[in-house]
């Protein structure tokens, strides 16, 4: 395990091509424990790519990258255990039922099948899916799913928490629900690191946001320390200022006397 005063994660020259293009050109980066990292920025710009790599999801990459104080790279899966995540399509097995997917994940995780049914079950109550626990996954709404697959994350109690999109679909009381949850869990020193377009969503849950754009980092800081940087406001404006998208009125009139058939 990390020391106290080590970075849960190091990324030092992180470089990724995917054929003859260039996905990551070089990221640098040490998150601490207890921090929401609030990771932005535009389509293509390289966000999944990172995650996946840190989740050992992607391989064969230039670059260092230590979690938990060790090199990923050496073949130890270990260090999955202590990670939860929540990717933006989240394949889910749609003929079992929500008991029999979230025990299977839990003890996918190291988890008795008892202990993951006793969790998962208080879980889904909590977010107001009891009735639905013996449903198949099938018969769930969009919010139901991916409320269930936000479980499935937190089962393992872990250290790590990657979430891409992970509000989608989801009701305006069970967003409130799992904002507050993210800060309990990093105020309790667990590290999450959160991935959205909801530029107003990050703002208010990130002590810590990354922007990349084009494969490299072009911002890093608190909202605020941003914001002094800036002349805009607001997160979506510091975003359109950094990746040079300045052109969004002009396209939106352009759409909108189209509909019109101005």
């Amino acid at each position: 395990m990390n020391q106290n005063d080590e970075p849960i994660i190091t990324i030092r020259g992180l470089e990724k091509s995917f054929g003859t293009k260039e996905v990551l050109k070089g990221i640098n980066l040490d998150v601490e424990k207890g921090q929401i990292i609030g990771y932005i920025g535009p389509n293509g710009a390289g966000k999944s790519t990172t995650v996946k790599i840190m989740l050992g999801l992607i391989n064969e990459y230039v670059g260092e990258i230590k979690i938990f104080g060790q090199d990923i790279s050496n073949g130890n899966v270990e260090y999955k255990k202590k990670i939860g995540y929540v990717p933006e399509v989240a394949e889910i097995y749609d003929n079992l039922t929500g008991r029999e997917y979230l025990t299977f994940i839990g003890e996918l995780y190291g988890l008795d099948y008892d202990a993951a049914d006793e969790k998962a079950k208080k879980l889904m109550e909590l977010f107001n899916l009891e009735k639905v626990y013996d449903s198949r996954i099938s018969s769930y709404s969009k919010g139901m799913r991916q409320k269930a697959v936000i479980i499935s994350s937190l089962l393992n109690n872990p250290d790590i928490l990657f979430l891409d999109e992970p509000l989608s679909g989801m009701d305006a009381n069970s967003v409130m629900v799992f904002k507050e949850v993210l800060a309990e869990l990093a105020s309790q020193g667990k590290t999450i690191f959160y991935s959205s377009h909801i530029m107003e969503i990050v703002e208010k849950i990130s002590n810590r946001i990354i922007l990349i754009n084009d494969g490299k980092i072009v911002a890093d800081g608190s909202f605020d320390k941003l914001k002094e940087k800036s002349m805009e406001g607001s997160l979506e404006g510091i975003f359109n200022e950094l990746t040079g998208f300045k052109e969004h009125r002009e396209i939106a009139e352009e759409i909108v006397s189209i509909v019109q058939g101005v």
